[in-house]
C-alpha cells in the first residue's frame, strides 16, 4: 500500500512536539484517535503494539526518519499517521541522527509479513534528500499530502508501495 493511501489530513502534523520517541508514539496515536481512525477504546493497545515493536528493536532509520509500527490482531487495515519534528526526537537512529519524519503504521497481525513490503516502499520513498527537505519544509498537511504523491507518482511504485 502506498503512503498517499494511508494518510489525509486528519493524521499529518506538521508540528510533532514530542521530546522522546515515546511522546512521539502517544502523539501520533492520539492523532489517529482524534481522527477517527481507531476508536479510544483501541488507544492503550495500539500504543502497547508500537512500543512493543519498538522496545525489541528501533525504528529509527537514518537521515531523520522513524518508522515506528506495530501489529494487531484488532485492525484490519493498514493505519498510518505522519508527523514531521522541526527540533527532531532522539529515536536510537541507525545514524544517531535525531528523526525530523517520524511515520507511525499499526499494521494487522493476520497479514504482517505482507505488510512489510509497504514498510520498505515507505523507506525507499523517503530515501530522497530532496524529497525529505520539501517535506520539511512544509507547514500544511495538505500540501504534505500532496508533495508525497507527486514523489509516488513521479518514483511509479506499485499498489504495495515498491518501486516498478
Amino acid at each position: 500500500m502506498l503512503l498517499s493511501e494511508l494518510l489525509h489530513p486528519g493524521v499529518v502534523t506538521t508540528d510533532l512536539e514530542a521530546q522522546d520517541k515515546l511522546e512521539a508514539i502517544h502523539e501520533l496515536v492520539d492523532l489517529l484517535v482524534s481522527a477517527h481512525e481507531i476508536p479510544m477504546a483501541l488507544r492503550d493497545h495500539v500504543v502497547d503494539c508500537v512500543v512493543q515493536r519498538e522496545c525489541s528493536m528501533s525504528t529509527g532509520m537514518e537521515h531523520g526518519i522513524a518508522l515506528p509500527h506495530g501489529a494487531s490482531e484488532r485492525v484490519r487495515d493498514i493505519i498510518g499517521a505522519l508527523g514531521i519534528a522541526r527540533r527532531g526526537i532522539p529515536f536510537e537512529s541507525l545514524d544517531g541522527q535525531p528523526a525530523k519524519l517520524v511515520i507511525l503504521l499499526v499494521l494487522p497481525k493476520r497479514n504482517f509479513q505482507g505488510h512489510v513490503r509497504t514498510l520498505a516502499g515507505i523507506a525507499h520513498l523517503m530515501n530522497n534528500a530532496d524529497f525529505r527537505a520539501k517535506l520539511l519544509a512544509t507547514v500544511d498537511p495538505e500540501a504534505v499530502l500532496d508533495l508525497i504523491e507527486s514523489e509516488e507518482d513521479r518514483e511509479e511504485f506499485d499498489q504495495f508501495g515498491e518501486q516498478l
